[in-house]
């Protein structure tokens, strides 16, 4: 059966909810924007703008899980700077690129293609490079001056992410400084993952990367031009259009962990087209690897008990990156 297709235009975003054959039974969603966090109003605006900002961070985390980041403060040169050092790195020769190619998951530099072909049970038309860049930062030396630019893109998300964790926090009613210490967020494990998706010949029948949520607690996407992100929201698929000179941010598995499951991580999935070249940067914040994350004790109560067990957050990355990417998977192991 033939899809139909709602196409929405707003001022902030664009949204397209994609009908299938499965959906037709189910009503039509009229409109479905992203919410917009304003970044500059939560770190810099008067009290009454911090609060405003902090209750709509709330309502986003609950009913999306995820949002549009605007005057967020990284310089749009820098942004496109670092996509164009990722796009060098994509057209570097296989032996060039293939010093990086190994099956190691929790090696600090990882280049390959799909999301790990030694479990992968389906083929995506894919190829990334992973970068680990704190506690220890870790680069490689080609194309020139990608190092230093991802040094200090990298800072620069990293800053990012700890100032909007702490609207995050103050929206769950915890303190920063006890979330930053129970975390051990001066050690915080943060990857920065470039990713190709070039044009597919025939792409209603493959995928980019399949339905997933992330191990982190906030991801930040940015991309070139060109459409590929579907988001789950209330049982459908909605494809996001990138906003120009914004962040697309969402919540993971561990901040699902963390808020007790106030706060869920949300599956998406890449999708392809057989015209342009798709390029990302995702950026990943988290825990320390050696902290063993648990639901905030705060959060915990006789009338809300504790909904996940703890785990060191390495083992939770490392078994996730080892097996099969399948939806949220290794989160429903850890649920009590």
């Amino acid at each position: 059966m033939a899809s139909s297709r709602v196409r929405l235009n707003t001022a902030a975003t664009e949204v397209q909810r994609t009908e299938t054959s499965a959906d037709l039974d189910e009503p039509v969603v009229k409109e479905e924007i992203l919410p917009v966090i304003d970044f500059g109003l939560l770190t810099e605006g008067t009290p009454d703008q911090r609060s405003k900002a902090v209750r709509e961070l709330n309502r986003a985390c609950q009913d999306w899980g995820f949002f549009l980041l605007v005057n967020h403060g990284v310089p749009e040169k820098m942004r496109e700077e670092m996509m164009d050092k990722f796009k060098g790195f994509f057209d570097l020769t296989p032996g060039e690129k293939g010093e990086y190619a190994n099956t190691d998951v929790m090696n600090p530099i990882r280049h390959g293609t799909g999301f790990n072909t030694a479990v992968d049970d389906v083929r995506y038309w894919r190829s990334y490079l992973k970068t680990c860049v704190h506690p220890e930062f870790h680069s490689p030396t080609k194309p020139p001056g990608f190092r230093e630019l991802l040094r200090e893109y990298s800072t620069r998300i990293r800053d990012l992410g700890m100032k909007l964790l702490g609207g995050i926090w103050e929206s769950l009613g915890l303190e920063e400084s006890y979330m930053k210490e129970a975390l051990e967020l001066d050690s915080c494990y943060q990857v920065v993952v470039g990713n190709f998706y070039p044009p597919c010949p025939q792409p209603e029948l493959a995928t980019g990367l399949g339905p997933h949520s992330d191990h982190g607690l906030l991801t930040f996407l940015y991309q070139n031009g060109v459409d590929g992100l579907e988001v789950k929201h209330e049982g459908r698929w909605v494809r996001v259009k990138p906003s120009p000179n914004s962040y697309i941010v969402n919540i993971g598995d561990h901040m699902e962990i963390v808020s007790n499951g106030r706060y869920q991580s949300v599956l998406h999935r890449a999708y392809l087209n057989d015209r342009s070249t798709r390029l990302s940067i995702v950026s990943v914040v988290g825990a320390s690897l050696e902290t063993v994350v648990i639901p905030a004790p705060p959060l915990v109560s006789s009338d809300r008990p504790p909904a996940f067990r703890g785990m060191k957050y390495g083992e939770f990355v490392e078994y996730q990156q080892s097996h099969t990417l399948k939806e949220k998977s290794v989160l429903e192991l850890l649920r009590v």
